[in-house]
């Protein structure tokens, strides 16, 4: 048999037209149940939580600093009973402090995520195991 390096459109009797994909997104069921399906999101959505707050709390962190320099340059100080300085001081003091929060909830949430995925590991889900069909090299390049 000559191989033309041309690709034919007629298919083989051998290849069943069953999608696998869309059979599992339809009617197949859930990997995981309860607490362990929304795991994973919890994990990602808790780590990006703290690593936003996080850099948040630095940004703030940087300008509460650099008002306090600026301000400090005239030969004042932020730690003054002046109502100026109290209002320098309490500038960020508002998304500070959710900042905190929210950076604590993310944490909490991500590490919720991390122990119920420990905690179901080794469950198998509905896809995992064999499926009964062999697939070779052959059948997937279509000769």
């Amino acid at each position: 048999m000559e191989d033309s390096g041309t690709a034919t459109s007629s298919t083989d009797e051998s290849y069943q037209t069953v999608d696998a994909a869309r059979q599992d997104a339809d009617g197949g069921a859930p990997a995981r149940q309860g607490l362990a399906r929304y795991a994973r999101p919890a994990l990602i959505a808790g780590g990006v939580i703290a690593v936003v707050c996080a850099a948040l709390l630095v940004i703030i962190f940087l300008l509460d600093s650099f008002n306090a320099t600026v301000y400090s340059v005239g030969g004042k100080a932020v730690t003054d009973a002046t109502d100026e300085a109290k209002a320098i001081r309490e500038s960020y003091a508002g998304v500070r402090a959710g900042g905190v929060v929210f950076l604590v909830l993310g944490f909490v949430l991500a590490a919720a995520g991390g122990l119920v995925l420990y905690r179901h590991r080794n469950e198998a889900g509905s896809d995992d195991g064999e499926t009964g069909e062999d697939v070779d090299f052959e059948d997937l390049g279509g000769r």
